[in-house]
């Protein structure tokens, strides 16, 4: 049955949600045009949480068609995400003073359009400010959709709008870099920027037949939290740069990254001053007081690390160590994307069955397992053998978000849920933000370890190293190299390169490992929750 703060709360929400005249009399059952509105916006989250990954796979092709390197190819991505982080949080305020149905709505054609806009870039600052401003429209998309699961939805039918959130924050970053890599191998990577149209025009068209009409209230912009929007802005846009050029800047080396430091945390720490001191906050901090609200949003912020992290680790591996391209890379991804679309549609009858935080705490650690099965890898290891760590991996994805989240949302009143919307997903993005970036720099760390390691047994004065050697000079020889110092010289430089490919895979080897550890501690959190009451029961 549902609860008496829903029940109570279902008249009195706003009318910009859902058409009144169409809301079902039984209490238990969502309408139809309720569905309409939550799968439309559903549409809109999975396209958002899509576009954060599908640039992964055609990253080398990308760069080479705007004229860029590949150490800044990777802003290419993170432009996005930092657009989405900021966006976040104000979709709350936003939705009230432009009302929900119109600023849902010009998100979602806005979206199209500034991915539309990205396909006819031709340097990286065009590139960069494209999908900056594409992820700022579509960042609304994630928390709207999730606020009408929580909103409009009965108890008893949350778990299954739960799982269909769940499909697109998972099972969107792990199949963008599939689509992503078909369609630049197939039609150029220019097409990846496309795919967002034809979804976006059925979204817009559904919510704009579900949504109703609502006037805007612009005085609201009077009350604004204007300081602390600043100091977010500025301090989340600093944070990023730091983690994403600090590795490549030799981090606190440069003048560049220790000025941007001091800036991120001066914004950070004055904006969370502001926030739990000023009377009406753009983010509502103290929800995180809430025992399941608080150890909640650590795990999810973990999960988000390792989700995002992993997605980001893995097409860089095969590019990098096993030389895939684009298309190559998508067919294996696909194996961690495609057993989702069955597990998950699975999980809310676990949820009438089990404890949720079992169920959370169960898929985390099948997750961290699939990723110690990757600390072992060596220099053939490849699509094949990453096939059984993939579904591995896709089952504990499978398992996780739903649970997790209504775990989350456990003692959250109808009333806050928007704002615990914001927060949340803020959190879940900021850690695959900061995932990306401190894995990027444990693969480069590690690998430089790692080389020097090897390169202290591989010296002249060992007999099995001039013996290879010798070996390789021969081959050289006999491959079209008539000078035997010319070959001699070839085979110590080939040899060099097998010490740095063997490096390279064991560095990614040492990320997964990081990334296991990561989803252990997610898990201890969950841990830490209050058992959901009354889970099971609402779920009937």
């Amino acid at each position: 049955m549902t609860s008496p703060a829903i029940a109570a709360a279902i008249p009195t929400l706003p009318a910009s949600i859902a058409r009144p005249d169409r809301i079902t009399t039984d209490p238990n059952r969502a309408s139809t045009a309720v569905w309409i509105a939550v799968i439309a916006a559903m549409i809109g989250s999975f396209m958002a949480i899509l576009n954060i990954q599908i640039t992964n796979a055609s990253l080398l092709n990308i760069e080479g068609g705007i004229g860029t390197g590949v150490d800044n190819g990777s802003w290419i991505s993170t432009s996005y995400l930092i657009g989405e982080i900021i966006v976040i949080p104000l979709t709350d305020f936003l939705s009230r003073v432009f009302s929900f149905r119109r600023y849902m709505l010009a998100s979602a054609t806005l979206f199209a359009i500034f991915s539309v806009a990205c396909a006819f870039t031709h340097d990286l600052p065009s590139m960069i400010a494209m999908r900056g401003l594409q992820g700022f429209a579509g960042g609304v998309l994630i928390p709207m959709a999730f606020t009408l699961v929580l909103t409009k939805l009965p108890k008893p039918q949350q778990p299954v709008g739960l799982a269909i959130f769940a499909l697109s924050v998972t099972f969107a970053p792990a199949i963008g870099p599939t689509i992503g890599g078909y369609l630049t191998e197939t039609y150029g990577w220019r097409t990846i920027f496309f795919v967002n149209v034809i979804p976006t025009l059925v979204m817009v068209s559904a919510l704009y037949l579900t949504l109703e009409r609502q006037p805007m209230q612009l005085k609201l912009l009077k009350e604004g939290d204007w300081v602390g929007i600043l100091t977010m802005a500025i301090g989340l846009s600093a944070l990023q740069t730091v983690l994403e050029e600090g590795n490549k800047d030799d981090w606190f080396a440069s003048p560049f990254i220790q000025r941007l430091a001091v800036i991120a945390f001066i914004s950070l720490a004055l904006f969370v001053w502001i926030e739990l001191t000023t009377e009406k906050p753009l983010i509502r901090l103290r929800l995180l007081k809430r025992r399941n609200f608080g150890f909640g949003t650590v795990a999810l912020t973990l999960v988000g690390f390792a989700l995002f992290g992993s997605v980001y680790i893995l097409p860089a591996y095969l590019g990098q160590a096993q030389g895939y391209n684009a298309e190559q890379i998508g067919r294996v991804m696909a194996w961690t994307g495609l057993p989702q679309l069955i597990l998950i549609p699975l999980v809310p009858r676990l949820m009438q069955r089990f404890d949720t935080r079992m169920i959370a705490f169960t898929g985390l650690m099948i997750f961290a397992y699939s990723c110690f099965m990757n600390t072992a890898m060596s220099p053939d290891y490849a699509g094949d053998q990453l096939w059984i760590p993939n579904i591995v991996r896709a089952i504990g994805q499978a398992m996780v978000l739903a649970p997790l989240t209504s775990v989350i949302t456990s003692e959250i009143a109808p009333q806050d849920a928007a704002a615990a919307s914001g927060i949340s997903n803020m959190f879940r993005n900021l850690g695959g933000a900061v995932g990306t970036a401190v894995l990027a720099t444990i693969i480069t760390k590690r690998e430089q370890f790692h080389s020097n390691i090897i390169g202290q047994s591989v010296t002249l004065g060992r007999e099995e190293v001039r013996g290879r050697i010798a070996q390789m000079t021969d081959y050289f020889m006999a491959h079209g190299v008539p000078d035997s110092a010319a070959a001699h010289q070839q085979a110590v430089i080939a040899l060099g390169h097998t010490v740095k490919h063997q490096a390279l895979v064991m560095g990614f080897s040492d990320t997964f490992a990081v990334i296991g550890v990561v989803l252990v501690l997610s898990a201890i959190a969950v841990l830490l929750t209050r058992k959901v009451r009354g889970a099971a029961a609402g779920a009937h």
